[in-house]
């Protein structure tokens, strides 16, 4: 692998034990999962929690490792061997932990973080809603402050964990306060009353992790479980850009981890598939397949090793890093889909059945180019920071527009 010279003794040994966990993963559970017959696998996160294996990147005081984000990209990747389902609800305590990690009161970290890491208590995440996916301010689940609580009403859509998970990280705009921005606020839902799961969706793939429509109907939380605390109230903006981090990166890191399975299977299929007398890797339609995936799995594996060291590193401004996560998320996804319908090809109509895994991972890796805010999203969010970084700056190094026999024609540089 293209990375493989920049990791530590220490990440190579992460792996093999990543790659551990992931022999331990019963076949069947993948199985029953695809079929829906499971609805939220806890016995996997509690297994990952018994190996120490979730919130890597979080302080060992709350049960992490405190290991940096080029560290746990090396184990989404091997995670993400299993699918999207496995994957989400892996990455799922890096991205909820994330919030309570950078925002939340110690109280918060002991009675969530821990057990979170720990496997004991499966979280969720809840942003989308009916009329809202990618406009987050947009959103209409509206907080009512009554005394030391808060009521909770609206809805969310497309949770992974909508049915199983036992606290939420849910958005809402407290009620009162004009400024969208102003208002959202992060709250930390426990399942009970006045929470309910309206739906559960029939998924194209990604199947088995509870995915469904959360509704709030004077749904009662504590003010102790804004996120933040009191200090919290108003802070849901600042909680959404820094989620925005976790989101995207575990979704690239996982991305590359599906595809390489993918074409694993297909170039073992390939080297023992004969057609016309020769073995079908030795014809460059296949051959010529085989080598553009595996130079966008090293480039995307690059990418995302770039990105996790931004974040790690403070490199740069904060549009920089958001820039970088969201090039790595659009790029690592978009190969991914392009590497698993090379896989496919590559395996023929054989491809196009259960016999082989490669038409699941080919259904879970298409709803990851959607989530987390679409690639088109991506693409707004990189030009823009790209401009916002470059336009500000002073000219660096070589004038390069001087370099035209015409340049000093100022008359015709017309705007």
């Amino acid at each position: 692998m293209a990375t493989d010279a920049l990791m530590s003794e220490a990440d190579k040994a992460l792996g093999e034990e990543i790659c551990e966990f992931v022999k331990w993963v019963p076949r069947q559970l993948l199985l029953d999962m695809d079929e829906d017959k499971v609805k939220y696998p806890k016995e996997f996160l509690q297994e990952a929690g018994l190996r120490n294996l979730l919130g890597l990147r979080f302080d060992p005081k709350w049960g992490g490792r405190g290991l940096p984000w080029t560290s746990e990209l090396i184990a989404l990747e091997e995670v993400g061997v299993l699918g999207t389902s496995l994957g989400c609800l892996y990455a799922l305590a890096s991205i909820v932990g994330e919030a309570i990690h950078v925002f939340g009161t110690e109280a918060q970290k002991e009675k969530y973080l821990k057990p979170m890491i720990e496997g004991k208590i499966g979280p969720a995440e809840g942003l989308t809603e009916p009329r809202g996916g990618s406009d987050f301010f947009g959103a209409t689940t509206v907080a009512r402050r009554k005394g030391d609580v808060f009521v909770l009403n609206g809805q969310k859509r497309f949770i992974v964990g909508a049915e199983g998970a036992d606290v939420l990280l849910i958005y809402a705009k407290v009620e009162g306060i004009e400024d969208p921005k102003r208002a959202m606020t992060a709250f930390l839902v426990e399942r009970g009353t006045g929470v309910s799961v309206a739906h559960l969706y029939g998924l194209m793939g990604t199947r088995g992790g509870g995915t469904g429509r959360l509704v709030f109907n004077d749904a009662i939380v504590p003010v102790e479980n804004v996120l933040g605390g009191e200090a919290g109230i108003g802070n849901g903006t600042r909680v959404f850009h820094q989620m925005m981090i976790p989101e995207r990166l575990t979704s690239a890191g996982a991305a590359v981890g599906m595809a390489r399975a993918a074409i694993e299977v297909a170039a073992r299929y390939a080297d023992k598939r004969t057609a016309f007398g020769r073995r079908i890797r030795d014809y460059e339609g296949v051959s010529f397949k085989v080598s553009e995936s595996l130079t966008l799995l090293d480039a995307a594996r690059t990418l995302n090793y770039a990105a996790g060291h931004a974040v790690d590193t403070h490199q740069g401004s904060g549009g920089k890093v958001r820039r970088l996560v969201s090039e790595a998320k659009k790029f690592a996804t978009d190969a991914a889909w392009t590497v698993a319908n090379h896989a496919m090809q590559i395996l023929g109509g054989i491809g196009y059945t259960n016999i082989y895994p490669v038409e699941r991972l080919l259904r879970d890796i298409r709803l990851i180019t959607i989530w987390t805010g679409t690639n088109e999203i991506m693409d707004l969010v990189i030009q823009h920071e790209f401009y916002r970084e470059f336009l500000r700056g002073s000219l660096k190094g070589r004038d390069l527009e001087r370099d035209a026999a015409g340049a000093e024609y100022g008359e015709e540089k017309v705007y």
